[in-house]
């Protein structure tokens, strides 16, 4: 895959919470209203274990726990999307962590319930981005 097609891509898990409360079909519309593209998208429940290996990065941190037991805790969605300047439109469109600071029409400030269940996960960067897609796809489920 070219370093460019890499930088117009991200990723976003639609969370435990947002999926129970039946919210999953109104974020994609959203996300795809937005201009994003879905190149892939699967439901799977994680287990302690992978959702420890895929939030390493927190480990050690105070909401490590708590954060493994919820996103664990029910279905979650995996999405690879594609649209230019993919990770900074998406972060922008999702708003910020906390969903009570998060700005109006956001996807976290509409769906988001606290810090932990703020409905969507989104990558930070492209190549955190890559790594976070590689957890959950291989290269042949990814639409080019």
């Amino acid at each position: 895959m070219s370093i460019i097609m890499v930088n117009n891509r991200t990723f976003s898990l639609i969370k435990p919470s947002a999926v129970k409360n039946d919210y999953h079909g109104e974020i994609i519309y959203l996300i795809t209203k937005a201009g994003f593209k879905l190149k892939a998208i699967k439901m799977v429940k994680l287990s302690i274990e992978d959702a420890s290996r895929f939030y390493a990065m927190h480990k050690g941190k105070e909401f490590f726990d708590e954060l493994i037991r919820f996103i664990s805790s029910g279905p979650i969605l995996a999405l690879v999307l594609e649209k230019e300047n993919a990770v900074e439109d998406f972060r922008k469109l999702i708003g910020a962590t906390n969903p009570a600071k998060a700005e109006h029409g956001t996807i976290r400030q509409q769906f988001g319930e606290s810090i932990t269940k703020n409905a969507v996960h989104g990558a930070d960067s492209s190549e955190n981005a890559q790594k976070e897609w590689s957890f959950f796809f291989s290269e042949r489920e990814i639409l080019n």
